[in-house]
């Protein structure tokens, strides 16, 4: 649910820490009300009302009104072209009042300093089962740190999603580079992933995804173009991705973007289905699909819709609702995606080239407010995912394994989340997941990860927006 703020988005997504967590940070509140929020409420506004992958619920942004009638409206109605469904189908009058007094009494608490003060520093040491390690900042100061990439000297090229992109060189943040495009910064949308090209060291060649406006007032889409890094600025620019101009649409959820570079030099990017969920089994339509494209944006011959008129040839799979983390494994080649679901149905695929992942013809998940989207989780014909996350856990960015330092992790798979605020360790034997282990939780939302050049583990959260780095201790 999300109710007064300006942002009003996020993904359905059920904070694994929200049923349990509700009761101890809203000690003085009946449980019935506790109840009904941590189910409908806490999956994208966190335990405690201040933001999880959607946002706060007692800031002073109001922008559907802050009046108790206002409240309880946006409950009942939802918002239009949100995420924001009505809950008035699956709740009482009596249910919805009780959380109107619930979100006040949260403001109250937040006025006077009683909510929780955030994120809890980091221990000296974590144990796992594997390693022990030390979690140690880098940067910090950033707002909503979205996409990680390393340059050839080690520098760490990282994305804000409020339309700045800096590098990281040891320890020390830069100024923003120039020339970033202007981004449409609402809701899921902003600067999104980047990527550089596996010769950047010849060309200079960085790609980015981001959300950019249509020629319709608070229309939008995601827009992938590539640029070379010279001298601090983003220059020869040239647009890899652009929708048609009548598929940008008063809808700022599920832009996508993932970029990701394979042995062959292609560019692989998601796209979410923008809102629209019919669309993710439209071979027309770009959206809920992954892309496979050549360095300049082609489409090439071997892509498996590439004859088809009908068909948009720069398809590699389909059926996807939002897919949030791309890796290729070292060990095979083969490439693994991780997806948002809705209300729970997070998931890992192994990808395959012209598959049908399914959405939202059959999926382990629910809408926001409750209601069902379909009775089946797997179908003739559908790719089922390795494996799925209910209740969601906001699944995000991952990355194989493959350095020195964590000899214990080598080939298994870290992969982050946002409402679950943490990061884990798959196994993965035969195309199967034989063991998750969190490896660190509570600490902010973690949305990338990449593994650097010196075979540590590098991570971005958000919430506070800062850069951190798992160092292996003795």
């Amino acid at each position: 649910m999300r109710v007064v703020t300006s942002a009003l988005v996020g993904g359905a997504c059920l904070a694994l820490a929200g049923v349990a967590l509700i009761a101890h940070a809203q000690p003085a509140t009946p449980t019935g009300v506790a109840a009904t929020y941590a189910t409908a409420c806490a999956n994208c506004h966190g335990p405690s009302l201040q933001g999880g992958q959607g946002p706060s619920l007692v800031d002073d942004e109001n922008k559907h009104g802050d009046s108790d009638e206002a409240i309880a409206r946006v409950i009942a109605d939802g918002v239009p072209n949100t995420p924001m469904m009505g809950f008035k189908a699956t709740m009482s009058p009596q249910q919805i009042r009780a959380l109107v007094i619930y979100i006040r009494e949260g403001q109250a608490r937040a006025r006077t300093g009683r909510l929780p003060a955030g994120p809890p520093p980091f221990p000296e040491r974590f144990t796992s089962e594997r390693h022990a390690f030390r979690a140690e900042v880098i940067a910090s100061g950033l707002d909503t740190p979205w996409g990680l990439e390393f340059l050839p000297d080690g520098a760490l090229l990282v994305s804000e999603r409020p339309g700045r992109l800096r590098t990281i060189r040891k320890g020390v943040v830069s100024s923003p580079i120039g020339g970033v495009p202007t981004v449409w910064h609402q809701q899921d949308g902003g600067l999104l992933d980047i990527a550089i090209h596996p010769r950047f060291a010849e060309n200079g060649w960085v790609y980015l995804a981001y959300t950019e406006t249509g020629n319709e007032p608070r229309s939008s889409s995601t827009r992938i173009i590539r640029g070379t890094l010279l001298d601090g600025v983003l220059v020869d620019q040239r647009t890899i991705f652009k929708p048609a101009p009548d598929l940008y649409w008063d809808n700022n959820s599920h832009y996508g973007a993932r970029l990701l570079f394979d042995r062959d030099e292609r560019l692989f990017f998601s796209i979410g289905d923008r809102g629209h969920m019919r669309d993710s089994q439209d071979l027309a339509s770009p959206y809920g699909k992954l892309h496979r494209v050549t360095a300049d944006g082609d489409a090439p011959s071997d892509n498996p819709f590439a004859g088809r008129k009908d068909a948009t040839r720069s398809i590699w799979s389909y059926g996807h609702r939002n897919q949030q983390g791309l890796a290729v494994d070292p060990r095979t080649g083969r490439l693994w995606a991780t997806e948002h679901g809705p209300r729970g149905g997070d998931e890992l695929n192994l990808i395959a080239k012209g598959r049908n992942y399914g959405w939202p013809d059959v999926t382990f998940g629910m809408n926001d407010n409750g209601t069902p989207i379909t009775d089946r989780v797997a179908g003739e014909g559908l790719e089922s995912p390795v494996t799925h996350w209910t209740p969601s856990i906001a699944v995000c960015g991952i990355a194989f394994y493959n350095g020195r330092r964590f000899p214990g992790w080598d080939g298994d798979l870290l992969v982050t989340a946002l409402a679950g605020q943490q990061l884990r360790r798959l196994t993965i034997r035969d195309d199967k997941v034989t063991q998750q282990e969190v490896l660190l939780r509570g600490f902010g939302r973690v949305r990338d990860v990449r593994v650097g050049t010196d075979g540590l583990v590098y991570l971005a959260l958000n919430d506070p927006g800062r850069i951190v780095r798992l160092v292996p201790v003795e």
